[in-house]
């Protein structure tokens, strides 16, 4: 993805800016028939394929839009609405002259206004499910000791659309693998008779199937796996800080085009940084300024940003997974080894996606940072503290390494080119895109282990 730091011929992203994506299609066919550097040319045919995603991301015109917004803030208005449009304040591209809004502006009008939040209809799973991480929380920094936890859980994708004359589908599911805090269990359950699990030394783990398709059935593939997690409550002494005494290139280098050491990003490190000199403390610095200064906020697809780090330092916002790639992106200038690690946010009560980072620190070895988790719980400045160095266990790890491929890899573009948390599908002929499937996480056990000894295996 590397071609994605070539940026686009002026006269196309104008197109763009001014929403005549037609035009903008035109010029880079006119523009695909010449002799241009490959660089381009692969930055080219990927924007045809982005522009083509656009309206899949802003789904909602402008009375769509109205009613949806009218679902989840209570009592707002349509002058209300049409002020917002006016000043900007909601996030909606022109195409051919309509407006189209993003598909979850509203939610992000309530994390970037409180006083939308405020009014902001309840969501009590949500809610249920914070109460419940919050007590656990509670209980840890009032000294309780770190905990494990035995987890079951099950991932389902269902084929809802296929690109025509397919033959055969090809799935990838996401499964837990063993890292730092996690134990992967070998029991893995399964109605697919044929599959590849690819290994546990793999930075994205998957099982892997293919099978012929018939167009007239509904397919689905399920899974159920088993692992154990450990709470991480780490107590570090900055004064004992050394430098690392193993080989950290591998997590000091940029990762093109999302761990970018731009000049604006290289300055801003320089400005957290000071005249630290102590690892420990440079991350802490660089944790305090995320979480103090970026608001978290949906992203659109990840296809659709050229930088995503240097997105959240210019924008002062962005989702988990953003947040975890500046984290790692400052502290690598920093000098500081950071890597990555994702998968799901496996709180029983609502599972979902999350994203999550590592630093490390001899001789504490890989601590965690949460930022998104920190930064959302600025107001309660003892949470916030609590997501430097140390994590809850409602996690269940997929991915090590960002940018990663799959095994076996696919042939068409990812849904997600750098993440794994919902699988993707592909066919034969084309791929298959996340709205023409359904994904089902559940967490469908989650129980403390009080045996030492299954403890400590």
């Amino acid at each position: 993805m590397q071609f994605l730091c070539t940026p686009l011929p002026e006269s196309i992203a104008d197109c763009e800016r001014q929403g005549d994506y037609a035009l903008a299609k035109q010029k880079i066919n006119d523009l695909l028939k010449k002799e241009i550097p490959e660089l381009l040319r692969d930055r080219l045919e990927y924007e045809l394929y982005r522009i083509g995603r656009v309206r899949k991301n802003y789904q909602h015109n402008e009375k769509d839009a109205m009613k949806q917004l009218k679902t989840q803030i209570q009592d707002i208005t349509d002058d209300e609405f049409h002020k917002l449009v006016q000043e900007k304040r909601l996030d909606f591209v022109q195409i051919d002259g309509e407006r189209f809004f993003e598909r979850r502006f509203a939610e992000n009008l309530c994390f970037a206004e409180p006083t939308y939040n405020e009014r902001k209809v309840p969501d009590k799973e949500r809610e249920a499910s914070k109460k419940l991480l919050h007590k656990r929380l509670d209980e840890l920094l009032r000294g309780d000791s770190p905990k494990a936890y035995r987890v079951r859980g099950t991932f389902t994708k269902t084929l809802l659309k296929a690109p025509e004359k397919s033959t055969i589908i090809k799935c990838w599911l996401p499964l837990p693998k063993s890292d730092l805090q996690q134990r992967v269990s070998s029991r893995i359950k399964t109605s697919i008779k044929d599959f590849t699990v690819s290994r546990n030394n793999h930075p994205q783990r998957t099982l892997f199937t293919q099978r012929p398709y018939n167009q007239s059935e509904e397919l689905s593939f399920r899974v159920e796996f088993e692992y154990r997690i450990t709470e991480i409550i780490s107590n570090v002494d900055p004064q004992q800080v050394t430098v690392p005494k193993l080989n950290m290139d591998a997590y000091l280098q940029e990762q093109l085009p999302h761990i970018f050491f731009t000049p604006y990003l290289s300055y801003l490190a320089g400005q957290i940084k000071g005249d630290e000199k102590n690892p420990y403390l440079i991350a802490k610095r660089i944790y305090d300024w995320v979480t103090l200064n970026v608001k978290y906020s949906f992203m659109k697809e990840y296809k659709f940003y050229e930088d995503l780090s240097t997105y959240a330092a210019v924008n002062l916002k962005g989702d988990c997974g953003v947040q975890a790639l500046l984290f790692i992106t400052l502290c690598r200038i920093c000098g500081v080894p950071a890597r990555w690690q994702s998968g799901w946010y496996a709180n029983p009560i609502t599972p979902g996606n999350h994203d999550w980072a590592f630093f490390y620190c001899e001789p504490y070895g890989w601590l965690p940072v949460d930022c998104s988790f920190g930064g959302a719980r600025r107001d309660k400045e003892e949470y916030r503290e609590f997501y430097f160095g140390n994590l809850d266990a409602f996690r269940m790890v997929t991915t090590t390494g960002f940018m990663a491929p799959f095994f076996p890899e696919k042939q068409y573009i990812r849904n997600d080119p750098y993440d794994n948390q919902t699988g993707e599908m592909e066919t034969d002929t084309g791929a298959v895109e996340a709205e023409d499937t359904v994904s089902i996480k559940e967490i469908i056990a989650f129980d403390e282990i009080t045996d030492n000894k299954e403890r400590d295996e």
